[in-house]
């Protein structure tokens, strides 16, 4: 039984499954914009953060049998794996939710919370770069799924060699410049909290700030893939 049963709605799986991907991409595409903080105004800003929190909290209901099968079967490595990447990110989402109710000038303006602005500008800044690369994380854990589901929406006849070659040099293409982008990005100084101000580059072209996110997605998503990939086909030797 899952969230739809409990609550009494009668829907087919494909429906069910259409709802958790509407959630999933509305995150992705929240994720996206929040991180694009200097294009935007301060107030939706705010307002998407919260937006994207219900999201994530809409998307752990929907995932209920999850945590009821937690203590069911074996924890191999790439179920340990997977357990991790799903538990920070929930610990990265509840920092940024704390600090961002901290930090806010609007939304969250007339509570009356003093002090701890000097902490929470850290773990907000904790937050949304490990929350980034946490989430794209999370994405490559299920990238799989999305695979097989475009597949059976549009079939090939037969696998072609080419196809997969072309396929495998692209993601490879994709982890390199994402890893470029990591370093050129200063996700490292960010990470470990090796700056305590975030420099903004406000006259840069929309385009190739979320050409580079994408791409640094798209290498964390490419990573996990094909760890995962490894992984089974160690199991089958």
């Amino acid at each position: 039984m899952d969230f739809f049963d409990r609550i009494g709605i009668d829907m087919t799986k494909n429906q069910r499954l259409k709802i958790r991907w509407i959630v999933d991409l509305l995150m992705t595409v929240g994720l996206f914009f929040v991180s694009g903080y200097q294009f935007w105004t301060e107030e939706s800003h705010e307002w998407v953060g919260v937006g994207m929190f219900f999201l994530f909290l809409v998307h752990h209901f929907l995932n209920l049998a999850w945590y009821k099968n937690l203590w069911k079967g074996k924890y191999s490595f790439a179920r340990i794996l997977k357990l991790l990447i799903d538990f920070a990110l929930l610990a990265m989402m509840l920092v940024q939710m704390y600090s961002g109710i901290l930090l806010s000038r609007y939304i969250f303006d007339f509570l009356p919370l003093d002090g701890g602005l000097f902490l929470a500008r850290k773990l907000h800044i904790l937050g949304a770069y490990w929350g980034f690369l946490l989430m794209s994380l999370h994405i490559g854990l299920h990238w799989d799924m999305m695979i097989q589901v475009v597949k059976r929406k549009f079939p090939c006849q037969k696998e072609s060699n080419v196809r997969s070659m072309i396929c495998f040099l692209l993601s490879a293409g994709i982890a390199v410049y994402g890893g470029i982008v990591f370093v050129k990005r200063d996700f490292p100084i960010y990470l470990f909290l090796k700056s305590e101000f975030v420099f903004l580059d406000y006259g840069e072209p929309i385009f190739s700030f979320y050409g580079d996110y994408l791409a640094l997605m798209g290498a964390c998503i490419v990573i996990v893939h094909y760890l995962l990939k490894i992984i089974r086909n160690a199991k089958k030797a």
